[in-house]
């Protein structure tokens, strides 16, 4: 456990809070633009199968776009390996800086590229690059920036880590918002010709930003603070298998979560046919509370413990997801859109709030990066990246409108498994 002076040269052990809270704001700005980047992609991608992934049929234009989407994934364990040792060796810093810069190369051309009716197969080829180099960056982006974070004050990890995932809600609230402002002030024609990219110029602009604030974050590689392990990977994989795969479990019913609410505006637009603002209004609710909530939730369970918080949530939300899901196709209205995912969001924010640090809680710091990086990009990519993938396609190949709650209800149940084995086996609480 790190002592005061491990952690005394540290932008957080400076008086003021500004800059305790500015430590946080450049640690997580990364993420933030890592999951701002993944939701417009998502939110948009009727509109980018259109531009980039012409079809016979408009349904199989959108799979091919959302298989797009979740290939990208394959490569974010390659990323969390290469990038989750670098910052176990070379320091956190290090690697968050190398990731920011990824993001914002790969965020840049798909921003600028030429649809398939300009410049033809090579536009949903760019595009696909584009989104491997974003999966890579994003490979090492939660390790390294939640173990900076649990570093920096030991004593509030939960607090502390909790940001990670407050990120996120502010991703959601920023690209839902985005998608609202378009979609009601935009034509079809404006939308599909330029509308879409504005959001990613968006994102263009605020990753210079982050990149300067994390060059500017101070992490002094005291000896307390130093790797201990001079092959991270092979002690991971090696002598932590059981920790690893525990992480992968308790986080997939996070992670899936994230991606069925990804997928809720182009749901409601397809299957319940309402407007595509009423899909984003609903989503800006859910950001909102993913955003405020998570906090509270961290700063709890340094009292309370993760495990507790994180059971009561998971159980209530397993049991709840398919009568959430039931009413609101029984009263499509934004009224009901707007409750479902309010009740999803905060069940939500109660789980993730305390996850990064039993994520944090389950390695020892000399491999606390490359574990945690590689256990939540194994499990994002297995599942999260290609949910929306899979409710579509069982939406299309059932025919059954509440296929999207099955998915959701089945991870849940095994994260709850996850959560009673990281309380007997490694003793978390």
């Amino acid at each position: 456990m790190d002592t005061p002076a491990s952690v005394s040269t540290s932008l957080l052990s400076q008086p003021t809070k500004t800059r305790f809270y500015l430590t946080i704001f450049a640690a997580t700005i990364g993420n933030a633009l890592e999951w701002f980047d993944i939701l417009i992609y998502g939110f948009f991608a009727t509109t980018i199968a259109k531009t980039f992934f012409p079809a016979s049929s408009p349904a199989l234009s959108l799979l091919v776009t959302l298989g797009t989407f979740g290939i990208s994934y394959l490569v974010r364990p390659i990323g969390a390996l290469a990038l989750g040792s670098y910052a176990d060796r070379h320091g956190r810093k290090a690697s968050m800086l190398v990731s920011i810069m990824m993001m914002m190369v790969g965020t840049l051309v798909i921003a600028v590229m030429p649809g398939y009716a300009s410049i033809g197969v090579v536009a949903p080829i760019a595009v696909l690059v584009a989104r491997l180099l974003q999966g890579f960056s994003a490979g090492g982006e939660f390790g390294s920036t939640t173990a900076f974070l649990v570093e920096q004050a030991p004593h509030r990890s939960g607090f502390m880590a909790s940001f990670q995932f407050a990120s996120q809600g502010l991703s959601y609230l920023l690209a839902a918002g985005f998608g609202a402002v378009l979609t009601s002030t935009l034509d079809t024609a404006s939308m599909e010709s330029w509308g879409w990219r504005v959001p990613f110029l968006f994102g263009i602009l605020i990753g210079p930003i982050g990149l300067y604030l994390r060059k500017q974050m101070k992490e002094e590689r005291t000896p307390d603070n130093s790797p201990i392990a001079r092959t991270p990977v092979r002690t991971v994989l090696a002598q932590q298998k059981l920790r690893m795969l525990l992480s992968i479990g308790v986080l997939a019913v996070s992670t899936g979560t994230s991606y069925v609410i990804l997928y809720i505006p182009t749901y409601a637009v397809k299957q319940l046919h309402m407007p595509a603002t009423f899909g984003f209004t609903a989503t800006v609710l859910t950001g909102a509370i993913l955003m405020l909530v998570p906090p509270f939730v961290g700063l709890l369970s340094d009292r309370v413990g993760r495990i507790r918080l994180m059971a009561a949530s998971g159980v209530i939300f397993t049991l709840s997801i398919y009568p959430v899901f039931d009413a609101l196709i029984r009263h499509p209205n934004l009224g009901a859109l707007m409750a479902m995912m309010a009740w999803i969001g905060l069940l939500k924010a109660v789980y993730f709030g305390a996850l990064p640090a039993l994520m944090a809680d389950a390695f020892p710091k000399a491999t606390r990066a490359t574990g945690m990086a590689v256990s939540y990009n194994i499990g994002v990519t297995v599942f999260g990246g290609f949910a929306p993938l899979i409710v579509d396609s069982l939406i299309q190949l059932t025919g059954n409108k509440l296929s999207p709650a099955l998915y959701p209800a089945f991870l849940g149940a095994l994260s709850l498994a996850a959560l009673w084995k990281c309380k007997t086996a490694l003793r978390l609480r």
